[in-house]
């Protein structure tokens, strides 16, 4: 039987009180369980994380000695218990190492999607559907008028031009995912990556997702006009470029507000769109719906007649 109550949220996040743990707490916690290693779900100073190897690698990163006292990984597939909540992590295909958790618990079973996407990305590992009672998904872009345009046909778009790029994108994720991209579609190109980016892109590389050819940045090779370099940068970094000159600016993403005022528009997201949420909803055949991490109103109306959404948040 189905507990309404077996995920609610406080003040420190979405809460598990049979398990007895936070899944991706918004606040440190003595317990979390976190879906990826993404600054919205993979907060500081948590007491014990469970997470995959990627993401516990990518934490001690980017968060130092704040990453969590105490790191206990596992494999996808590998079940352990908090409590008496019965968890796996399963692929979810949003970044490196990113899972969606399945909870067990008196014979039910609640999927976790975290942000997940069902688009090919050579960069991290492919999502699984799993048959799920209760479907806890993301809504990030649940919303019948998005639909992420073909990723081929979106990155080929670098090749109108010989013109230098100077190209915004997340450095955690959507940059492998572009080096990658870009590698393969875009051949006559040099990938040139800020500093910044570089020891993330290893961590790629160490746990055998290398993501492409790309050198350091170079100034004074993005100082030759019509030479098809394309600059990564992070989002703050491309922020402070606005007055670049002799450079196509482009932001890689799903948000139609992140390409406004660019040279060229890049919609690549990592995030499942309205049809991919509906497919993953087919097979994974719950009983229930639960949403989080966006707008989960197109759905509720969507399936008013089909199937029960709850909205957590």
């Amino acid at each position: 039987m189905i507990e309404n109550d077996f995920l609610c949220f406080n003040d420190n996040g979405l809460y598990c009180s049979a398990g007895g743990f936070y899944l991706d707490p918004a606040k440190p916690v003595k317990q979390a369980v976190i879906s990826h290693a993404h600054g919205d779900h993979a907060c500081p100073g948590n007491e014990a994380v469970y997470c995959t190897l990627p993401t516990a690698a990518i934490m001690k990163l980017r968060l130092k000695k704040n990453a969590g006292r105490e790191f206990r990984t596992f494999n996808f597939h590998e079940p352990f218990f908090l409590n008496q909540v019965k968890i796996t992590f399963i692929p979810a295909g949003h970044i490196l190492g990113s899972a969606q958790v399945l909870m067990e618990y008196r014979g039910v079973r609640y999927v976790y999607t975290g942000d997940f996407k069902l688009q090919e990305d050579a960069t991290c590992e492919t999502a699984e559907i799993v048959k799920a009672d209760v479907l806890i998904t993301e809504t990030t872009f649940a919303d019948p008028e998005v639909k992420h345009p073909d990723v081929p046909a979106e990155i080929t778009k670098l090749n109108t031009s010989r013109h230098n790029v100077l190209l915004g994108a997340y450095s955690l994720g959507k940059s492998q995912r572009l080096i990658s991209l870009i590698n393969q579609y875009c051949p006559g190109r040099t990938v040139l990556l800020h500093h910044s980016i570089l020891p993330i892109t290893k961590i790629y590389e160490d746990f055998s997702y290398p993501p492409g050819k790309y050198e350091p940045y170079n100034r004074k090779l993005m100082k030759s006009l019509e030479q098809g370099l394309v600059y990564i940068v992070p989002p703050l970094t491309f922020e402070c470029y606005y007055r670049a000159k002799g450079v196509l600016r482009v932001f890689a993403s799903g948000w139609k507000r992140l390409q406004v005022q660019n040279d060229l528009e890049l919609y690549i997201s990592d995030h499942a769109d309205w049809q991919d949420i509906l497919n993953y909803i087919e097979k994974a055949q719950p009983s229930e719906i639960w949403t989080l991490h966006g707008n989960g109103e197109f759905l509720k109306e969507h399936l008013k007649n089909t199937l029960p959404v709850k909205i957590l948040t």
